[in-house]
């Protein structure tokens, strides 16, 4: 049985991810990524091991994503 999509998640405000090195693109729902630091939790990432970009800025974890709005996320490797 196919399952449809209910008017509230239809309506889901949703944020555009591209997550690099892999050039994979997702949405999120908002309320799974309200601020930067929510938006790794939510993609299984530890502070410090990826940088969130939006429009060329680098943001810091209390910045706040808004619907619509497209950000970058780019994992990071130490060499040690």
């Amino acid at each position: 049985m196919k399952r449809t999509m209910t008017d509230n998640e239809q309506n889901t405000p949703e944020i555009q991810v591209l997550l690099q090195p892999e050039e994979k693109k997702i949405n999120l729902p908002r309320h799974q990524a309200k601020n930067a630091a929510a938006l790794l939790r939510t993609l299984g990432l530890k502070p410090g091991t990826a940088l969130i970009i939006r429009d060329g800025i680098l943001l810091t974890p209390d910045v706040q994503i808004f619907p619509g709005q497209s950000v970058i996320v780019r994992t990071v490797m130490s060499s040690g």
